[in-house]
């Protein structure tokens, strides 16, 4: 197996398995474990993984959020929930702003449904999506683009939305914990807080699996949002908490 094919196969086992370890990976792939400690080097440079005691995981950390090609093939049919319930917060004639992710880009899949409506974007996989759907007003939001998140961030990203209001902002975030969002990166931060900014009302999407955890930046109190939409029942106290705090959290079901 050519070293490409071998890393594209590790890649695969992330997304089924969500982490690695490197003896199997020897094992299974008949190569030596430095072989495997440079493959694993190799992404978690490219920003696909994040290296751990015996191996890898796809798992965010505080500094750590994998590739968006990982992230696509991920969870399907929680996202397919979550998006389908913040659909449902939309109406035809709305300008929509929906923020980079894989979980915003499910969601940008559906808007064609909800026509005519103009929808702002940082988010590549939507701006592909939408660009040839009639009814949708498509503004695409420049700047520098990011292979690790598939979006465009930076100045001139929030530089336009300073420009720009909506009806309504769609943020997705990979960490929550003490009634606060979170992110690791700080470029995506503010292009997400630029959003709120623009927005007359807002929604947060965030994965039942990340309540609990924190990153290295606090995006916004969760009280800056209208709606709280998750896919399940988080662990612990955390929707005790946020329901205490006067918030509404939507548990999106089949």
């Amino acid at each position: 197996m050519k070293r490409e094919e071998r890393r594209q196969a590790i890649m695969d086992l992330l997304v089924e398995h969500r982490e690695v370890d490197l003896d199997d990976l020897a094992e299974r792939f008949a190569v030596s474990k430095m072989t495997i400690h440079r493959d694993l080097d190799e992404l978690e440079q490219a920003g696909v993984l994040r290296k751990v005691r015996g191996g890898a995981t796809a798992d965010s950390g505080t500094q750590f959020e994998s590739d968006f090609r990982i992230r696509a093939r991920q969870d399907a049919a929680a996202k397919e929930r979550m998006a389908r319930a913040a659909l449902e917060l939309i109406e035809p004639g709305m300008t929509v702003m929906i923020n980079d992710g894989s979980m915003a880009a499910v969601l940008g899949s559906m808007l064609p449904e909800k026509r005519p409506l103009t929808v702002i974007t940082n988010n590549a996989a939507i701006l592909d999506g939408l660009r040839d759907e009639p009814g949708i007003t498509l503004l695409g939001l420049g700047g520098v683009y990011s292979a690790k998140f598939n979006g465009f961030f930076g100045v001139v990203t929030e530089a336009a939305l300073s420009q720009l209001r909506a009806d309504i902002a769609f943020v997705s975030t990979p960490a929550v914990a003490d009634l606060k969002a979170f992110h690791m990166d700080d470029n995506v931060v503010r292009s997400k807080q630029k959003m709120m900014g623009a927005a007359s009302r807002r929604c947060l999407l965030v994965n039942h699996t990340r309540f609990g955890r924190t990153a290295l930046h606090t995006l916004a109190d969760l009280d800056r949002f209208d709606w709280v939409i998750t896919d399940d029942q988080p662990a612990g106290d955390a929707a005790k908490e946020i329901e205490a705090a006067g918030l509404k959290l939507m548990i999106a079901k089949d």
